[in-house]
């Protein structure tokens, strides 16, 4: 086969996996695809190269970095951050709506605070559709109060 159709398969390969890395990211593609181009674009200035045991020598080294490389900025892009939890005590003052009705001495009764759902409970009864606040927090609890 013809070292310049090889030569322009390999870029064409490597230029390939960039681009699906590149909409996929993550699947560390951008290593064997810069690989391919820079092996291809050699292969393609020197025919003879691809046919030598310079080829594999030469994809090792340009893989050595490209990986580190890769490695490193992928794990500066995808720095885990602390989950946001909301606790019911960081939410005491906060207004919510009641959107299941409220009786003292039981648990039955919700209110949206926000975008949650939380688990109610009042010293009185309190219908759907009233405005309450937060006055006291505890696990995944609130107690609140007419507003």
């Amino acid at each position: 086969m013809d070292p310049v159709v090889i030569a322009l398969g390999l870029i064409g390969l490597g230029l390939l996996l960039l681009i699906i890395e590149a909409f996929m990211p993550g699947g560390y593609l951008v290593i064997p695809g810069t690989v391919f181009v820079i092996v291809g674009i050699i292969g393609f200035v020197f025919p003879d190269f691809l046919f030598t045991w310079k080829s594999p020598l030469v994809a090792a080294v340009v893989a050595i970095p490209v990986t580190a490389v890769t490695v490193w900025g992928y794990r500066r892009l995808g720095r885990p951050e602390p989950p946001s939890t909301t606790v019911a005590d960081s939410l005491v003052g906060k207004q919510g709506t009641v959107v299941t009705a409220i009786e003292p001495g039981n648990m039955k009764g919700k209110v949206r605070i926000g975008s949650d759902i939380w688990s109610a409970e009042a010293d009185e009864a309190i219908p759907e559709g009233t405005a309450v606040s937060v006055d006291a927090g505890s696990g995944v609890h609130v107690h609140v109060k007419k507003l």
